[in-house]
């Protein structure tokens, strides 16, 4: 983990592997608000009546409209995890675009990019 090195410097492993240290230091130091948000965020995305896969497709829009790149890149994992094929990613970022407009742009392109990088990292389903 290097502090201050900015998301897009870091592999994806590297920004998991940051994001799970940082975790516990928050969840460490938490107070019930604190935690009890991060349980319901947890909940949020759990399959109801909507499945998993759709609820991180929301969660990647609606990330890349507020432009959030470590939400983006999150969802992003997520989204591969739930197992989104390349055409249903690309569709979401394109209601992305259309919802939150051009200053989406420089967002979708780091979207695209770490999407592209899961496809190329070993163990990857190429081309899903």
């Amino acid at each position: 983990m290097t502090p201050g090195k900015d998301i897009f410097d870091k592999t994806v492993e590297e920004w998991q592997n940051e994001r799970a240290i940082l975790n516990d230091i928050v969840l460490d130091n938490a107070n019930l608000e604190t935690k009890r948000f991060f349980s319901l965020d947890s909940q949020t995305y759990r399959a109801g009546a909507l499945d998993a896969r759709t609820k991180e497709l929301l969660g990647l829009v609606a990330s890349m409209v507020l432009r959030c790149d470590d939400c983006i890149l999150y969802h992003t994992i997520r989204c591969r995890e739930e197992g989104v094929t390349s055409d249903q990613y690309k569709e979401a970022c394109t209601v992305a675009l259309v919802v939150g407009g051009s200053i989406v742009i420089p967002h979708l392109r780091r979207a695209m990019a770490r999407w592209t990088e899961l496809d190329d990292s070993p163990g990857s389903a190429s081309g899903r």
